[in-house]
Formats: C-alpha cells, structure tokens, sequence
C-alpha cells in the first residue's frame, strides 16, 4: 500500500484510467469493427504505472480509443527469464499483427523470439538496434526538452547546486543527465549538479531516500528522472521537473515542467506500416525527438509565473531554435563525472 498514491497521482498524470482488473484493455469499436482492426499488444517487464511503459502503454491505448486498433497488454513480466516464454505464448494464442515492449534487460529474449515469427512487427525500446527481419527498435529521446528544463534549473536555484536522481546509468538515462548538465551550464556555469542513480527502474522509496540526501548537500531544485524525488521536493517545499509525462500533479506546488516523451509518433508510424503490410526492421529514433512531436516541455501549469521573465524568454527562444532545427542538443551517453 505503501506506493498506492505514487500510482493513483501517475494515472491523473497520464491521464489514462488503468484497470484493476484484468490486463486486457478494451478499445472502443463497434464489436462488427473489432475483428477487422489489427491486434496490437504490450509486453512489459515492468507494471505499466512505472513511467518507461507508462508511456506505451497510453500511446497504444490512444490508438485503440480512436478505433485505429485492438489492444491488449501483459506487464510485470520481469528480468528472470520469463520474456521468452511470455512472447512465445502471446505469438501463438493471440496472433498480434505487433507486440510492443521494453527489452531493456531482455535483449536477447526479444532477439531470440522475433525472427521466429516474421509475419509479427516486434517493435521494442532498446540500447541497440534493429535486427532483421522484424525487430524494430525506439527510444526516449527526451534529451532536448531535458536540457531546456537545465537552463530553467541553472536559472533558478539560489545555491547554485541542483540534484538529479536517476535509475542506473546507461546510455539512455545517461544522455538525459549530460544534456539537463549542459542546459544549466549554459546559464549558469558556476552551477553543480549531483547525480546519485539508485540502480532500479522502480523504487520510490530508494530515490526519495537518494534525493533528500542531495538536499542535505545544498540541493534547491531537483530533476526527478525517477518516481520518488518529486515527494521530496514537495516535503522539504523547492522546486522540482518531472520526466516522461507531465508530473505536475504530484507536486503542484514544486513541478515547474519536465521532459515528456510521447509515443503516438511512433505508434501511428507502425500503425501505418502493419496496414500497408510494408513493417521492416527500422531504428524509430526520429518520432521519439522534438521535431515530431516525441518530445516536448510539459505545460507550466501557471508555474511559469514563478520563472524570471527573462529566463524563460531565454528557453523559450532555445525551444524554438530546436524545434526549427538551428540547435542541436549534444548526445552524450557517458556516465556523468563524479555521479554516484
């Protein structure tokens, strides 16, 4: 019970209601319309209120909410060795025309299973890439929007130190930590960033516990790459960004904004591809980017009136210089220097 307001306030985020009961979620078709769309399905190693799958998992919803296809899902399934076996029984009894997923820590179960059913798109997020002749690979390309909210962070602190709590440090929770690093070195050079990673994908507990230890350290503003530092914030009253969705309403009085991933580009992309029957093995970086809509700043909320007007004048001008394709936010995937 101990996270259940941790997922009650995650749903409000992401605005999806999540079913309590039973894995499958339904789309809203005419039952006539049903067995003509395709089938769509999630394989997830994590429960989907952790925000990596959240994040699938709504997009996919979406489209089943809009009749572009039927969507059932399967989450929780974990690292153990139990991928295989869940992707194998979903081939063969469901027959989807795509299973979606994480493979992070499952690599080679994804690899192993995809080419075994060429006729399936298996579309997962992954550090590698695509493997032929099925296996589609994307990413939380978060990192622009990770360094806007930097600058807001470099511009706003009064300590000039400023915390970051992140899972472990791979490349892709790696590039969000140097791009947010560099947005506040460019306004505010003399700023210090802490990263401590708590070496889990879900643990609130861990990454409270990591973020009140940096604001012992003099942290006045935090990034919350994981669920459990926006409490922090909150309790002890300094500002916060969220990540992945828009988390304003886990602590509307500390998120200013955060990175938000959004996967309909992508999902519509491969909805588009299953149709025409031209799916092919693909890296799908470039929907999870700024430029079409993967990834943006969260809405302010009215918090933007608590930002120096000529701070976010500042960033918003950077936004547009993104957007437009003038600045390009460096990919680094190195671990941070001195992160713990």
């Amino acid at each position: 019970m101990k996270y259940l307001r941790f997922f009650i306030v995650f749903a409000l985020c992401i605005t999806v209601v999540l079913s309590a009961c039973t894995p499958t979620a339904a789309p809203t078709v005419k039952p006539e319309q049903a067995t003509e769309l395709p089938l769509f399905y999630g394989a997830y190693a994590t429960p989907i209120e952790e925000p990596w799958d959240g994040v699938i998992h709504v997009a996919l919803q979406k489209a089943a909410d809009e009749g572009k296809i039927r969507y059932e899902y399967t989450d929780d399934i974990g690292y153990s060795g139990d991928m295989e076996r869940v992707l194998r029984e979903i081939a063969e009894d469901k027959k989807p025309a795509a299973i979606f997923g994480d493979a992070f820590g499952n690599e080679e179960a994804v690899r192993r299973v995809g080419p075994e059913y060429p006729e399936i798109a298996f579309v997962f997020g992954s550090g590698l890439g695509p493997s032929e002749p099925n296996v589609a690979v994307f990413d939380n390309w978060i990192h622009e929007p990770a360094y806007l909210s930097g600058m807001l962070a470099g511009g706003m602190t009064k300590t000039n130190i400023i915390g970051m709590v992140g899972a472990h440090p791979v490349p892709e929770v790696n590039r969000l930590a140097n791009a947010f690093i560099e947005g506040v070195k460019e306004v505010n050079p003399d700023a210090k960033v802490l990263i401590s990673f708590i070496n889990s994908w879900f643990d609130p507990a861990a990454a409270k516990e990591a973020a009140l230890a940096q604001i012992d350290a003099g942290a006045d503003i935090l990034f919350a790459e994981r669920f459990g530092v926006i409490e922090a914030a909150v309790g002890k009253g300094l500002y916060s960004f969220g990540n992945m969705s828009d988390q304003y309403e886990l602590g509307p009085s500390s998120v200013i904004t955060g990175p938000v991933w959004n996967m309909t580009p992508t999902v519509d992309y491969v909805i588009k591809q299953v149709n025409s029957g031209s799916f092919t093995a693909m890296d799908l970086k470039d929907f999870s980017m700024v430029a079409k809509g993967g990834a943006y700043l969260a809405d302010f909320h009215g918090m933007e009136s608590n930002i120096p007007a000529d701070l976010l004048a500042r960033v918003q001008s950077r936004e547009k210089e993104i957007k437009d394709g003038l600045f390009r936010v460096n990919i680094s995937e190195e671990a941070p220097a001195g992160a713990q």
